[in-house]
């Protein structure tokens, strides 16, 4: 049986948490390195960026983790986590995992007020997928091997994949639409 990590510091850890338990999936908060050994993949959920990163950094969570990553753990980075692991922030000064050859801009959509929420076509899907924005990143620029899975009504890259690392820079685990994280598992 697979077993998924979900960075356990803030964000809708609980909703990612029910979303694999829909596609019967266990899974378990990290929040040490001691736990990633027993993971077969790990999401990255929503949150604020550079909290995440003073976390890691204190759990002694982000040397491991990025190496876990780098060796080809399978890992969905949603919003906050796309921006840990992009190798550019256009808007701010700030740390990232430089792992996914992408550039973002920070809350690109403007602050909390300016969330929405759009259907997206997404490669491999049949019918849309409604994906929810809430100070989302915007990705600017996407690296030749980086592919492009979906884009917002603006013609925006929202969902990307390179190998085994999907981004997203909406929340799928905020609506009741499994196929996302139905798609991470089978990478695994």
């Amino acid at each position: 049986m697979k077993h998924i990590g979900i960075l356990g510091f803030q964000g809708s850890i609980d909703e990612h948490m029910a979303m694999l338990n829909q596609l019967s999936v266990s899974s378990e908060r990290i929040v040490n390195p001691s736990t990633l050994s027993s993971i077969d993949g790990i999401i990255i959920p929503g949150g604020e960026s550079t909290t995440f990163l003073k976390m890691l950094h204190f759990s002694k969570l982000y040397e491991p983790l990025c190496q876990k990553i780098k060796e080809g753990m399978p890992v969905l980075a949603t919003c906050a986590g796309i921006i840990l692991l992009s190798s550019h922030i256009d808007n701010l000064e700030q740390e990232s995992m430089n792992l996914l050859p992408i550039h973002v801009n920070r809350n690109g959509y403007g602050p909390q007020i300016f969330s929405f929420s759009e259907s997206i076509a997404l490669d491999g899907f049949k019918d849309p997928f409604k994906a929810v924005f809430i100070r989302a990143p915007i990705i600017t620029k996407v690296e030749s091997s980086v592919q492009i899975l979906g884009r917002d009504s603006f013609k925006n890259p929202v969902m990307v994949l390179k190998n085994k690392m999907i981004g997203l820079t909406f929340h799928p685990e905020l609506t009741d639409d499994i196929r996302i994280h139905d798609f991470f598992i089978h990478l695994i």
